[in-house]
């Protein structure tokens, strides 16, 4: 996934991963979403300092030291993160080229519309039309439809989709990855002729 993805967005999505509860979020998987924050800067031997950073994060406290350790070196075996030595005892952990893509996969494979506890009965409606040529768009169009369908939209047409919750910030994502941004829309509506089915459809 060599594509650039608006800086915000991928803040997002990498910080609802790391707040997340998801069983998907392996050790591995923290451990380099948390270096996607921003690095992790600690002074002193490398280890030691890189687990009590880690017990600072909440969400953390599901692993073992053990795990995290583990994580550690086979994220850096694999080429995702990098030590940098900075001014004095210092050491930074950062991603590497090949990190920033794999972080995106992750973002992207865990992606998942968080719902409220109330509907606020507003429909969003997702138009999108992307070109057949060249053949990335085909590829990409199949890839959202895909995506937007496992995540729980509704097809009204051959290009339109119903969702009941707020979701732009996720589609924003997933149009980014696929950098077909110019090429859909979202609408907020509050009134749908055939709404009375849609709510059956969502349990609404």
């Amino acid at each position: 996934m060599h594509k650039k993805i608006n800086p915000q967005t991928l803040k997002t999505a990498v910080e609802n991963f790391v707040n997340s509860d998801s069983p998907s979020a392996t050790a591995g998987k923290f451990l380099l979403m948390a270096v996607a924050l921003g690095g992790i800067v600690f002074a002193g031997a490398i280890v030691p300092g890189l687990l009590y950073l880690m017990k600072e994060l909440d969400k953390s406290k599901k692993y073992s030291d053990q795990q995290i350790k583990n994580a550690f070196y086979n994220l850096k075996k694999r080429k995702l993160i990098e030590i940098i030595e900075e001014s004095g005892d210092k050491f930074k952990v950062k991603l590497t080229n090949k990190g920033q893509d794999r972080i995106k996969e992750i973002s992207f494979e865990s992606l998942a519309i968080k719902k409220p506890n109330n509907w606020d009965k507003k429909w969003r409606v997702l138009v999108f039309d992307i070109p057949t040529k060249p053949k990335i768009y085909n590829q990409a169009r199949e890839a959202l439809r895909a995506k937007i369908k496992d995540l729980g939209f509704f097809q009204m047409q051959k290009s339109v989709w119903v969702y009941p919750y707020e979701c732009e910030d996720e589609i924003l994502f997933i149009a980014e990855v696929f950098q077909v941004q110019k090429y859909i829309e979202i609408l907020t509506v509050e009134k749908l002729l055939y709404e009375n089915r849609l709510k059956k459809e969502f349990s609404l």
